[in-house]
């Protein structure tokens, strides 16, 4: 990702008007809290992704009075994006002067992961977060898998519609269950192989960030049997998805199964030993991005050092120095994260103070 020496937020959150010059490397982000801290990382995200980390609202986005919010960045490489955000109306979101109908291409162009208070969800919470989480990764470097993915999404909408009416015609519903095959195969081929390249950078990082060698295993379940294809596990067991009206089995009935020996991982860590889990996939993502595609990826990392001790902080810090890549990290105190000792970091500190920089 291009690096971001220009940011202006208006009417975003508690903010009404700000304009700041991000480094290239570290930008420490602290003050109290309820500040503004994290609504600066949730502007950049909001730009890149089109959604926000924290809500699925528009309204709270847009400051209390305001017609609108808007962010705007500038990059070293002279890309503009600018995002402007109404109560009533559809986002306007232009590239490099360009109106862009998704965030397709601005997805791809800035790529960002965020480490947030919600980071335990990916291990605590549903299915569908872990899915999000490794879709990510394969958008980023298999350019088909977008597509293969929205047709698995078509076809299941068209399944479970049939499935709804509680008889549905055979020759429609083979006619879906051949598409939809075809379609989560490939969805799951990608995921896989996707997955095969992430877990030994993952393993690195995070016996790095542990101190050594634990029993750890991720698995990927794919949401339907290993040994069946999908339309055959489909025409099996119709009578039990027409019983629920929808699809029991597809990509998107996938998950990733993260075990300590035979035991589930949430069983095993405390809260930052998994906070610690989960930055090592984070880290490790980026390494992937960088090698498959020659892209680095902006990391958001809203309060740090809650549930890591000082000599945790330092190695996350450490590692995720060594991607290269612009950070933008948020503490309540400036000294809670001790930056001096990366001597050969850039490092800009930025101060909120009710909604003002």
């Amino acid at each position: 990702m291009p690096t971001i020496d220009q940011l202006q937020i208006n009417n975003f959150r508690n903010f009404s008007e700000v304009s700041l010059t991000p480094g290239r490397g570290v930008n420490l982000i602290y003050g109290s809290n309820g500040s503004g801290k994290t609504s600066l990382l949730e502007a950049l995200y909001v730009l890149s992704s089109g959604k926000s980390f924290r809500s699925a609202l528009v309204g709270p986005l847009i400051k209390d009075g305001a017609p609108e919010a808007t962010v705007y960045v500038s990059t070293t490489e002279s890309a503009k994006l600018g995002l402007s955000k109404s109560r009533n109306k559809k986002a306007q979101l232009r590239l490099n002067g360009e109106n862009q109908r998704n965030w397709d291409q601005v997805a791809r162009a800035f790529p960002m992961l965020v480490i947030d208070s919600g980071a335990f969800d990916l291990l605590e919470g549903g299915p569908k977060i872990r899915r999000r989480f490794l879709d990510w990764g394969v958008f980023h470097v298999e350019p088909t898998f977008l597509d293969n993915w929205r047709r698995t999404v078509k076809c299941l909408a068209h399944r479970n519609s049939l499935l709804k009416l509680g008889f549905p015609k055979s020759d429609e519903i083979r006619a879906w269950d051949a598409e939809l095959s075809v379609a989560a195969h490939a969805v799951d081929a990608a995921r896989a192989a996707y997955l095969a390249k992430l877990l030994p950078l993952f393993e690195r990082v995070y016996s790095a960030l542990v101190g050594g060698h634990t029993d750890l295993s991720v698995q990927y379940k794919r949401g339907w049997p290993e040994e069946n294809s999908l339309d055959e596990w489909l025409a099996t067991n119709r009578e039990l998805d027409i019983k629920y009206g929808s699809t029991q089995a597809g990509p998107h009935r996938s998950d990733l199964e993260v075990k300590i020996g035979s035991r589930k991982a949430t069983e095993s860590l405390s809260r930052g030993q998994e906070k610690l889990l989960v930055c090592a996939l984070k880290v490790a993502q980026g390494e992937l991005l960088s090698a498959a595609v020659g892209r680095r990826c902006l990391y958001l990392v809203d309060d740090l050092p809650a549930e890591l001790d000082s000599q945790n902080r330092q190695r996350v810090m450490k590692h995720l120095l060594t991607l290269g890549s612009q950070l933008f990290v948020t503490s309540v105190e400036a000294e809670a994260i001790d930056l001096n000792a990366f001597h050969d970091a850039e490092i800009t500190r930025f101060h909120v103070e009710r909604g003002t920089i």
